[in-house]
């Protein structure tokens, strides 16, 4: 299957499958969520990829009901390198990272380098969106939504930005605009996997050895720092889960 690169940094397959003519209703919500804890980022990924496999599987075979996933978790410190991503922006040698006991870890989805580490909120939808009749694009949307309503809870204002995916504050002032939520996909006959990673109480120095996404002129923050104290891990994790399902509108089984 050939990949191509869409701007909004989700690495899209371009296999048949098409959602013409979609329906407005939904048609498979049902969803397994498990919280995964604190895990190292390369098993992550690998549970992963054996989830979408499954996904993909039961798409082709049109096996019903179809399994859906969507795991939370913290990595241990690890830089994930997108694979339209510059290596140039990861500003240490390889033996520096692994001296500060970071991985790094070129990977499959779109976008550039992220930090991913404790006090981050990572969030991987294995789902068929066809299910939920949304096309790449509002895919993105939603995740954008979801990071939105979970900030709003706890009054801090997240934006959107049409030139760069993710979710920002200040995102109309480029002086003061600062990135608290990565975005970065990977779909395959519209199934998603990889997904978002918000920073509630990151150890936002960790940033310092990377662009960002690429970016050289953008800050990066947490909810800590906005709010000025640490933030109850375990409520953002509830609170975002909601927001899958008033979003989506995805119903969590087992």
């Amino acid at each position: 299957m050939s990949n191509q690169n869409t701007q909004s940094g989700a690495l899209v397959d371009s296999s048949p499958t098409s959602i013409v003519n979609r329906k407005s209703e939904i048609v498979n919500s049902e969803v397994f969520f498990k919280n995964l804890g604190r895990i190292r980022y390369k098993q992550a990924w690998n549970l992963q990829e054996e989830l979408f496999q499954s996904v993909v599987d039961a798409k082709v075979n049109h096996t019903q009901p179809k399994p859906q996933f969507l795991l939370f978790c913290e990595h241990e410190p690890v830089y994930t390198l997108g694979k339209s991503g510059n290596a140039q922006n990861l500003l240490i040698a390889e033996h520096v990272c692994k001296s500060k006991n970071i991985d790094y870890y070129p990977i499959d989805r779109g976008g550039d380098i992220t930090y991913h580490g404790p006090g981050q909120l990572v969030a991987y939808p294995i789902i068929d969106m066809e299910e939920f009749r949304v096309g790449v694009k509002s895919y993105i949307n939603k995740l954008e939504d979801v990071v939105i309503q979970t900030l709003e809870s706890f009054g801090i204002t997240g934006e959107k930005d049409e030139k760069a995916m993710g979710v920002w504050i200040d995102a109309q002032h480029p002086a003061k605009a600062r990135k608290i939520c990565a975005i970065g996909v990977r779909t395959s006959r519209f199934v998603t996997m990889h997904g978002l990673a918000l920073n509630v109480n990151t150890d936002l120095s960790y940033f310092n050895y990377i662009n960002p996404c690429g970016f050289t002129d953008r800050a990066v923050t947490s909810m800590q720092k906005e709010l000025g104290h640490e933030v109850y891990f375990q409520e953002v994790s509830d609170r975002m889960k909601q927001a899958f399902v008033e979003v989506f509108g995805m119903e969590f089984v087992g």
